[in-house]
């Protein structure tokens, strides 16, 4: 049965090639340097069995990274005593160095479990300072060795801290992009809403008051079609008070009623005066005849132009703007262009909320909308609206 702390868990590439690397260097080490004169060794065998048991301890490094240490250093130990010899393993020494990378790389120093880790180095550096042999010199290269993993472990940590904390960022902002994102796109989605729920209410009220005039005039002869009209009549004084339940709760505080003017192409020449005002050279100009569009599409296509020109006032820096409309039976065109600096609408970085709100607006009668710089300096956007908008206007 798998112990619960190995559950989940396996070694990685790079824990496998530290252990047969290990396992390895120290068969070479041992049999290699097999002999009776002095710096040989004699009992090759205990040697090559602690430092197989060195790398598969180093299996287990980043899962148990302190107790691997500990266990090291009775490895060690153990073959000390065994071979009854003074000579020390180089195949241990690197492990050690491993180790101590490890122990230094999992956790801070000033937790309880970073403190432990120093404590387990300070114990295994004590141990290499036991051999009798060991000189000033092999004392403070042990130390440079085991000080520069240690250092290491913890700027590794460090980095890897860092790293998280950025990622963790970078996924908030994009989470963050993405809310603002839908909120844009529900906020227009709001105001397309108010602005049919004025046009529907408008035009069913319209019916609705003519067909109670043509009532009125019908004489008493015609009682058949005078009922037929009074149900007519009332079906669109529901429709009416339907459409108020539903779509009145989208009107802003500020919301005008159904009698206010509404945006429409036939009040941009208002719009353009406007702009203008503000500082903005801008030339209209209408390529066709033009023709009564539906009032959902024509406040669509006011809209977009006057999204356009809002935006390339606040962030284009331009000094003029032409505004073309173009008209035929098959699509309707809107074109923005101005001669500024070619930021994208909605703000210089790219946020595009008023790009959000064109496309909706566009995508609503089947069209499309394009935007992006023009060669040679400014900025174009350009909507069409496909004729199935159109087909009410035919």
């Amino acid at each position: 049965m798998t112990h619960p702390a190995l559950q989940g868990w396996r070694p990685t590439l790079l824990d496998l090639l530290l252990s047969l690397a290990v396992v390895v260097a120290g068969l070479v080490e041992s049999f290699g340097r097999q002999g009776p004169l002095p710096g040989q060794i004699d009992h090759p065998v205990p040697l090559a069995a602690g430092a197989v048991a060195a790398g598969a301890l180093l299996l287990f490094r980043r899962r148990f990274p302190m107790t691997m240490l500990l266990l090291l250093t009775a490895d060690g130990y153990a073959v000390r005593v065994v071979t009854d010899a003074g000579y020390y393993a180089a195949w241990h020494f690197y492990s050690t160095l491993i180790l101590v990378h490890t122990v230094a790389s999992a956790a801070e120093l000033r937790s309880r479990r970073g403190l432990g880790g120093l404590v387990c180095v300070l114990t295994t550096y004590g141990y290499l300072q036991t051999f009798q042999h060991n000189d000033m010199a092999e004392v403070l290269i042990s130390a440079i060795f085991m000080g520069v993993a240690y250092t290491s472990g913890i700027l590794l940590r460090r980095q890897i801290d860092q790293t998280m904390r950025l990622t963790a960022h970078t996924t908030r902002l994009e989470l963050e992009r993405e809310e603002r994102a839908r909120w844009a796109v529900t906020e227009e989605r709001n105001r397309i809403a108010r602005e049919l729920h004025d046009v529907i209410s408008h035009n069913v009220s319209l019916m609705t008051l003519h067909t109670g005039g043509v009532r009125m005039l019908l004489g008493d002869d015609r009682a058949r079609e005078r009922d037929l009209l009074l149900g007519v009549e009332r079906a669109g004084r529901e429709a009416v008070e339907e459409l108020r339940l539903m779509l009145g709760m989208l009107r802003g505080a500020d919301g005008n009623g159904p009698e206010a003017l509404q945006p429409s192409l036939d009040r941009l020449n208002d719009l353009v005066t406007q702009v203008g005002e503000a500082g903005l050279e801008v030339r209209l100009r209408i390529i066709g005849e033009p023709y009564p569009l539906p009032p959902g599409l024509d406040q669509s296509a006011y809209r977009v132009i006057q999204e356009a020109l809002t935006n390339v006032l606040k962030h284009a820096h331009a000094a003029k703007a032409e505004v073309v409309i173009g008209y035929d039976r098959v699509e309707l065109s809107v074109e923005v262009t101005d001669d500024g600096t070619g930021h994208p609408p909605g703000g210089g970085h790219g946020t595009g909320h008023g790009l959000i709100g064109m496309r909706e607006r566009t995508a609503m009668y089947g069209g499309a909308l394009v935007a992006g710089p023009v060669p040679g300096g400014g900025y174009r956007v350009s909507a069409r609206f496909s004729p199935t908008g159109l087909s009410a206007a035919s």
